[in-house]
């Protein structure tokens, strides 16, 4: 029985870990969060992702998460009504489409359920070292060193730890040499409805920021997005609450219900923030390492299609993996050759779209580019 150790327990992880499982692969995820990482945004299962989600028997599932929105309306900088739709949100777009929007936690939540008891997750501890063979061939593994845990030894080691991926720099270089930064920011938290939306999206833009915000939770929560344009982060770790600071220095400028807004970005215990950024790199595998998901292709938030890329990443992974028996290295070739048009394309929409919805035309020409395998 083959050994694979996943890093990431977020929804490339967890989807990888429920196909190897299945196929009867020995599975351990590590992620370095302490539990399952409350928060996050809205995201989309739409086109080949969809296709991937029935295939794992999850479909109904999923829907019962579903965001349930009526519409949105779009806000100058004094908080006044421009826009109204009750056909379309910026978040998910066309209401009537089989597309499937949910909170990520809720997803992630399904996935790890699917995964089932058979999958062993650590959690609080994280990949420091990688050793393996010069050429990671046949009848070797890979030795793995962790902050807590004992070292073990694996198969084969995925990467599906997101745009910082521990192990795409232990294995292929620092993260400088990948990243291309698309010259905006993001921020996402949540707080209790004092706006009282009701299945209704309000989105703001004055200048080069503005912020989206819309209901969760049967209306008694809110997701607040801020964006902003900006260059890449400050060199070295930010602490949570100099994120913070940065955030609200770039919005305190913006007008209407801002205040409110900052003061909930302060009490927020579930805050996230990233420089929007895509990963590009020639390769995916070295050796018995191989990336999924953002650590290999992060298309940013501005695409809309991460969490599709997510999906469709790890079943193809798994089917190359599954075809190609004891020689991972065919399995990884095959992997590369089945995503990489797939990836091209959604990566492209971040520039053509930048902040909306995929059109169905641009997600039916990624369907196409890519046919699923059994």
């Amino acid at each position: 029985m083959k050994t694979v150790l996943i890093s990431g327990a977020g929804v490339a992880g967890s989807a990888l870990a429920h196909w190897l499982h299945r196929d009867g692969v020995a599975v351990t995820v590590v992620e370095h969060t302490p539990g399952r990482r409350r928060g996050g945004q809205a995201v989309d299962i739409r086109g080949t992702a969809l296709d991937v989600v029935e295939r794992m028997g999850l479909l109904d599932r999923v829907r019962a998460h579903r965001t349930r929105m009526r519409g949105m309306s779009v806000l100058d900088g004094d908080g006044r009504e421009v826009h109204r739709s009750t056909e379309t949100t910026f978040s998910s777009g066309r209401l009537a489409s089989e597309d499937i929007e949910l909170l990520r936690e809720d997803l992630v939540h399904v996935l790890h359920e699917q995964a089932g008891a058979g999958v062993e997750f650590v959690f609080d501890d994280r990949i420091t070292a990688l050793d393996q063979d010069e050429d990671g061939g046949a009848g070797g593994g890979i030795r793995v060193t962790f902050e807590r845990g004992r070292p073990r030894t694996f198969d084969l080691v995925v990467g599906a730890d997101g745009l910082h991926s521990a192990v795409r720099r232990l294995g292929f270089g620092p993260k400088e040499r990948f990243t291309r930064h698309l010259g905006m920011h993001l921020a996402i938290f949540t707080a209790d409805n004092f706006l009282g939306l009701d299945d209704w999206q309000l989105w703001l833009r004055d200048g080069e920021a503005g912020y989206g915000i819309y209901p969760v939770r049967d209306n008694t929560e809110l997701r607040i997005s801020f964006g902003f344009a900006a260059g890449p982060l400050p060199a070295g770790p930010l602490d949570t609450a100099a994120h913070k600071r940065l955030v609200a220095d770039r919005m305190a400028a913006l007008r209407w219900e801002t205040p409110r807004l900052l003061k909930a970005l302060w009490e927020a215990s579930d805050f996230y923030s990233d420089a929007m950024t895509q990963v590009h790199m020639d390769r995916w595998s070295h050796g018995r390492t191989v990336l999924l998901g953002d650590a290999g292709y992060c298309a940013s938030p501005l695409s809309g299609q991460g969490t599709s890329l997510a999906l469709v990443g790890a079943h193809v992974l798994a089917a190359a993996l599954r075809g190609a028996g004891d020689d991972h290295r065919a399995a990884f070739a095959r992997y590369e050759e089945r995503m990489r048009p797939f990836v091209a394309l959604n990566q492209a929409l971040a520039v053509e779209n930048p902040g909306g919805p995929a059109s169905e035309a641009s997600v039916d020409r990624a369907k196409r580019a890519l046919a699923l395998e059994d």
